[in-house]
C-alpha cells in the first residue's frame, strides 16, 4: 500500500516542478529552469499482463528549446527490486516520447538514499548494455531551512526539506520556519503544502510537532471556509479521478454522465463510482447501484 509520505514526497514536484531546478543547481547540476510543464500519465503499464506506474512524470520544457521527462519516485526504504523497474520505466519513457528522461528519487533517511545513488548496471560484467544513475534528494544534501525569511523565499523547497528532514534533530526548527513562511502566502497555497508536509512525515515524531504549530499557530486551518476548501478539493479530485480512469480504459463518456459525475457533491457515492470505474464496461454502469 502507497503511504501518505510516499505521496507526498513527489507530489512536490507536481505543486512547483520548478523546485527540480533549483534545488540541483545548488548541487552544481545545471538544469535550467522550465518554462512549461505538462503532468503526463503515470501509466507505463503493458498491454498484458504486467501493470507499472511510476509516482509523478512530468515534461519540463525550457526556455532554450530543450524538453525532458522528470520521472520522480518516493523511497521510504531500500528495495532490490526497485532498480530493475527504475531501468524498466526510463527505458520505456525514451522509447514511446523520445524525450530524454530523469530518475529523481526522494528520500527520508541518508542510508536509502545513499543506496539509491548507486548506479544501476545491467549487463554482463564484460559488457554494461545499460546504466542508470538516479538523481537523489534527502537529508544528506537538501538544505535544512530553518530561517522563515528563507522558507518564505522558496515554499516547495522549504516543505521539501521539512519532509525529508523529519528524522533529524533539528526537525522541529525547520517546521517552526515553514509554520511562519506559510503565513504570508494565501490559505489555498498554505493549506497544499501544509497538507503535503503533514502527509511527508507519516509517522515520524516530527508529525505531532507539525499538528501541534497547525493548531496553534495557523488556526485559520480550522476555519470554515478551509473545511469548506477541504471538503470541495476532495469532491472535485473524486471525479476527475473517475473521469481519468474512464478516458484511459478508453470508455465513452456521454455529456449526461460527464454532468452527473461532475455536479456531485457527495463524497460516498463518487467514492463507489471511483471503484467501479476500474471494472465498469460503460460509463452508465457507475450508476448500477439503485441507491445512485
Amino acid at each position: 500500500m502507497v503511504s501518505s509520505s510516499h505521496e507526498a514526497m513527489h507530489r512536490i514536484f507536481q505543486e512547483d516542478p520548478g523546485a527540480f531546478a533549483r534545488t540541483f543547481r545548488a548541487l552544481d547540476l545545471p538544469f535550467p529552469d522550465p518554462v512549461a510543464v505538462s503532468l503526463m500519465p503515470t501509466d507505463l503499464t503493458e498491454i498484458q499482463p504486467l501493470e507499472r506506474r511510476v509516482d509523478t512524470l512530468l515534461r519540463l520544457d525550457t526556455a532554450s528549446g530543450e524538453s525532458h521527462l522528470l520521472v520522480v519516485e518516493a523511497q521510504g526504504k531500500k528495495d532490490p527490486e526497485k532498480p530493475a523497474s527504475w531501468a524498466y520505466y526510463i527505458a520505456h519513457l525514451y522509447a514511446k516520447y523520445r524525450i530524454p528522461p530523469v530518475l529523481l528519487v526522494t528520500c527520508q533517511d541518508k542510508a536509502t538514499a545513499t543506496w539509491a545513488a548507486n548506479p544501476i548496471t545491467i549487463g554482463p560484467k564484460q559488457w554494461r548494455t545499460l546504466t542508470l544513475r538516479p538523481l537523489v534528494l534527502g537529508p544528506h544534501n537538501v538544505p535544512a531551512i530553518t530561517d522563515p525569511s528563507t522558507a518564505a523565499r522558496d515554499i516547495p523547497l522549504a516543505t521539501l526539506s521539512a519532509i525529508t528532514h523529519g528524522k533529524d534533530d533539528n526537525a522541529a526548527a525547520i517546521l517552526k520556519a515553514l509554520a511562519a513562511a506559510l503565513k504570508t502566502v494565501d490559505e489555498d497555497t498554505a493549506r497544499i503544502f501544509a497538507e503535503l508536509t503533514e502527509l511527508g512525515l507519516g509517522t515520524a515524531p516530527a508529525a505531532k510537532t507539525w499538528r501541534h504549530l497547525m493548531s496553534v499557530d495557523l488556526s485559520f486551518f480550522r476555519s470554515e471556509t478551509s473545511q469548506r476548501l477541504r471538503a470541495e478539493g476532495r469532491v472535485e479530485g473524486h471525479a476527475e479521478d473517475i473521469l481519468l480512469v474512464l478516458g484511459e480504459r478508453g470508455i465513452d463518456v456521454p455529456d449526461d454522465v460527464r454532468a452527473r459525475i461532475t455536479s456531485c457533491t457527495d463524497l460516498e457515492t463518487l467514492r463507489g463510482w471511483l471503484k467501479r470505474s476500474l471494472t465498469a464496461a460503460t460509463a452508465e454502469d457507475l450508476f448500477a447501484n439503485p441507491k445512485d
